[in-house]
């Protein structure tokens, strides 16, 4: 059971004065969905979880006002789902509205890297990078998920077409569960680290700012999972998936520029 389910064991004496100060409960509405969002996106929070705002406005020292706007927020986001009357859920999606979501993202992301790559900083470029090579070391499953969803999301974020970025983070929250079983029963079951040369593909496009080839890597990326998923749920052979151990680096030219594999 989560924290936010139980009883707590503290109260705190100032969870009346939100209501009275409008700069407070703005801030603690902000405190309420960041804990909950990062308890959701890091699996503590399970998808279907009956969320009960009592305990929820109890566990934060906090009145139902700050709880009732951090869900709201939530709910935009595609991580919580609210209906009248009776309550609300950390948002589910299944196998089939995955797939549906996954074939959306196939047309709206290589948009977005394409919007973005032309105006990727230096700066931006070498914590990519970065984020490639930790991608290649990690040793759990949540240490992967974060780091995926970090590297994938930084490579739109330049783009200026916002109302576009919310809808693709939206896409990446309501599939994050189904993104974690998915990588935990495919590519992970043979154990960490393993290698996906996709993203190394990737990050060389971003640096050669060939926005033609990072949007086709990038809708091949998503088509790969969405096909694993197809094949999984008809039980179908899958296709084959990488092995365990790191890339050919030689082979990408100038994404390491000569950095060895181990640094």
């Amino acid at each position: 059971m989560s924290a936010y389910q139980r009883p707590p064991l503290w109260k705190d004496v100032a969870r009346d004065a939100n209501d009275d100060d409008p700069e407070a409960g703005r801030l603690m509405s902000e405190r309420i969905a960041s804990e909950i969002r990062s308890a959701v996106l890091s699996g503590e929070m399970k998808p279907g979880t009956r969320i009960r705002q009592e305990l929820l406005a109890a566990h934060f020292g906090a009145s139902r006002i700050p709880v009732r706007e951090a869900l709201k927020q939530l709910e935009n986001e595609g991580l919580v789902v609210l209906a009248p009357n009776r309550g609300a859920w950390i948002a589910d999606v299944n196998s089939e509205e995955s797939i549906e979501i996954y074939k959306i993202r196939e047309a709206v992301e290589p948009l977005a890297i394409g919007e973005s790559i032309l105006n990727l900083t230096d700066e931006d470029i070498e914590t990519l990078d970065r984020i490639v090579r930790e991608l290649e070391q990690v040793t759990t499953l949540e240490e992967y998920i974060q780091l995926d969803r970090e590297f994938h999301l930084r490579t739109y974020a330049r783009a200026r077409m916002p109302q576009l970025l919310t809808m693709v983070e939206r896409f990446w929250n309501s599939t994050q569960h189904f993104r974690r079983q998915f990588v935990n029963e495919t590519y992970a079951k043979d154990g960490f680290p393993f290698s996906d040369p996709q993203h190394v593909l990737i990050m060389d496009a971003i640096r050669a700012r060939d926005v033609e080839a990072a949007q086709v890597l990038v809708r091949l990326h998503i088509r790969r999972t969405r096909v694993v998923i197809q094949t999984t749920e008809t039980g179908a052979a899958q296709p084959p998936i990488a092995k365990r151990g790191r890339p050919p680096y030689a082979r990408f030219g100038s994404v390491y520029r000569g950095k060895s594999a181990n640094e």
